[in-house]
């Protein structure tokens, strides 16, 4: 079910207690992620009658569409957080073009393809946003793109990270309407193969979720384990599940049958966690080195999966990478987010702070609140040329003065390509004995 706007307005105060509420929810229902969604943050509300829309220059209307539910909903849920804390600050300091920002209730994505484009048409034809935040899986935003296209609304992606985009960004299929935060996996698979083999893993299978994400991660893994010198044991048969499987017994034989010394498992966490649990179940996984990626990136993930017969975490020593933040505004971030929160930033919190960052820093360039002047605009402020910005109210001030900005997000340095990508650095994450996921060190990509 994909929540509704409220049709009342909302001041800045009530938008941190929603948002913090939704962060609480996100940590406490995570095990329960069919549940219906939290109540989503706004920070203006709903538009009520006579609301400008988002051509008008009185108000710039932004909208987001991430998981509160489905297979990533323990990774969307926390994010639901990052963009009315942006939207709050940003309306503190003045808001865009002389007027508060106005951000709409998230739109659940439900982590389904189908209820993304129901959710974007809602958003883009409905609510008449200018700019969304969204999504976060890859197959959500490849269904939303169109329909953002075709209305002139300006996507950005926290955290779809599929290599198609890029392909598809080097057609030219986008006209600008697309970007994203994340780095696309071209660089995230080499990182992860780099790591494998660093790690002593010569001999390596591939299981992934069968997407746009899965697949375009595990073209890139096995090239790039391949080149490292490695073999990939399953690649004449790749394993590859389907995105609504209940069981993964052919799956799981199909990645550890062969005897690797490690697997690369592309999946999200909770079906992710199924295929984990049926390939210890059937004896296949002792002694391998799982390694695992983003997506399935949750601090219920090793519960999830389980414990052995003698209780200890079936992913013990598990290891992944994920986009990591060394942004110059990390540290504010941070700061605010724990007053907040009382917590570090969750993962990507950071990606989806610079994505509304540029959303509202691009209109404020272009002094008009419409997606196609966000669209012009957005490149500008993220490459620059112009005076380094790490903060998002002095980069308004300036633009509003005349001036140009190069925008340093708290992801990193932001700079978006033609192709809609950014580049970015990898935190390598462990699962520890107790089940918690360590950060123990960062890698970069393997070159080719």
């Amino acid at each position: 079910m994909k929540p509704l706007a409220s049709a009342n307005r909302v001041k800045p105060a009530k938008a941190v207690s929603l948002a913090i509420a939704v962060l609480a929810i996100g940590f406490l229902s995570a095990a329960c992620q069919e549940a219906a969604a939290p109540p989503a943050s706004t920070s203006a509300g709903s538009p009520s009658p006579g609301t400008p829309s988002a051509g008008d220059a009185k108000s710039l209307k932004i909208g987001t569409l991430l998981p509160a539910t489905g297979d990533l909903a323990s990774v969307g849920q926390p994010m639901l957080a990052a963009v009315p804390l942006l939207v709050e600050t940003v309306n503190q300091c003045g808001g865009v073009n002389g007027a508060p920002v106005t951000l709409l209730a998230n739109t659940d994505d439900q982590t389904d393809p189908t209820a993304g484009a129901d959710g974007m048409t809602k958003l883009a034809e409905v609510d008449k946003v200018a700019g969304v935040v969204g999504s976060f899986a890859s197959s959500v935003s490849a269904a939303a793109i169109p329909i953002a296209i075709r209305n002139k609304v300006m996507l950005v992606s926290p955290g779809s990270t599929s290599p198609v985009f890029t392909e598809r960004g080097q057609k030219g299929e986008f006209q600008g309407y697309w970007a994203r935060t994340a780095p696309p996996d071209t660089y995230q698979a080499r990182a992860l193969a780099k790591l494998a083999y660093e790690r002593g893993i010569r001999r390596a299978a591939t299981v992934v979720i069968n997407n746009d994400y899965g697949r375009g991660f595990e073209k890139e893994f096995v090239q790039a384990f391949k080149t490292l010198g490695g073999t990939i044991t399953n690649e004449a048969k790749p394993a590859r599940y389907d995105p609504k499987a209940t069981t993964f017994a052919t799956e799981a034989q199909a990645a550890f049958g062969n005897k690797p010394e490690g697997v690369a498992a592309v999946a999200y966490a909770e079906t992710g966690a199924l295929l984990l649990k049926t390939a210890y179940e059937q004896g296949l996984s002792k002694g391998v080195q799982i390694l695992l990626t983003d997506g399935s990136k949750s601090d219920q993930f090793a519960t999830q999966v389980g414990k052995t017969s003698d209780g200890k975490f079936i992913l013990q020593d598990a290891v992944g990478t994920i986009p990591g933040a060394d942004g110059k505004a990390l540290d504010a971030l941070t700061k605010l987010w724990q007053a907040k929160f009382k917590q570090a930033p969750a993962a990507y919190a950071p990606q989806s702070w610079d994505a509304a960052a540029l959303l509202v820093l691009a209109a404020q360039a272009a002094k008009a609140n419409t997606g196609d002047a966000i669209k012009s605009k957005i490149l500008d402020v993220a490459n620059g040329p112009g005076k380094d910005v790490s903060d998002v109210c002095e980069g308004l001030k300036l633009l509003s003065q005349g001036e140009t900005i190069n925008y340093q997000g708290a992801s990193g340095n932001v700079d978006i390509d033609k192709n809609g990508d950014v580049s970015g650095v990898y935190d390598v994450w462990q699962v520890a004995a107790d089940g918690t996921l360590k950060t123990v060190s960062k890698v970069s990509p393997a070159t080719k």
